[in-house]
């Protein structure tokens, strides 16, 4: 949920010094995954962009209207 899908030229990285471990841990499961380009952050891979895509959809049917 934090990249940007509007661009492919925009990705993350997690600083390793000062990040959340979780945050870290979730970067690594999401390389392991193929999903992202490096284990600290880097681009979503095609199939990473998909995925993202997908859970922004879901994220949206799930939440609550005002």
């Amino acid at each position: 949920m934090r990249y940007n899908l509007d661009t492919t030229l925009t990705g993350i990285k997690i600083h390793h010094s000062s990040a959340d471990p979780s945050l870290i841990a979730a970067a690594q499961r999401l390389y392991n995954k193929g999903l992202i380009t490096q284990a600290d952050g880097g681009y979503l891979t095609p199939m990473g962009h998909e995925a993202a895509e997908q859970a922004q959809m879901l994220l949206g049917l799930l939440t609550p209207l005002p």
